[in-house]
């Protein structure tokens, strides 16, 4: 009886450990610290620092194009006109101000 048991046991072990081994590698690839859950939100992360870089780009461009428009040796006379007014506070007769509460 004891015997039949051991030998039982003894047929069951390998594949039993064998089953074990490939659960616990399933198992972490899909949720290890770099299995395929992690691997997607990295590529998560990446689309949404992808999105924000282009978005201040953007801002920065349109910066560097309106200082361009405010150096010495290419003065916007419209654009030199429109920091003084925003400097000073002023306006002329007949302007229609529109306040931009975005800025």
């Amino acid at each position: 009886m004891i015997q039949d048991i051991r030998r039982y046991l003894r047929h069951i072990a390998g594949p039993l450990v064998g089953v074990s081994a490939v659960v616990y590698f399933a198992y972490h690839t899909v949720e290890g610290d770099r299995g395929i859950r992690a691997w997607l939100r990295l590529q998560d992360e990446i689309l949404a620092a992808e999105m924000h870089l282009a978005k201040v780009s953007s801002e920065r461009r349109d910066m560097e194009h309106r200082v361009l428009l405010l150096r010495p040796d290419h003065l916007d006379q419209d654009m030199l006109e429109e920091r003084a007014r925003i400097m000073l506070n002023m306006s002329k007769d007949g302007d229609i101000v529109v306040f931009d509460r975005r800025r």
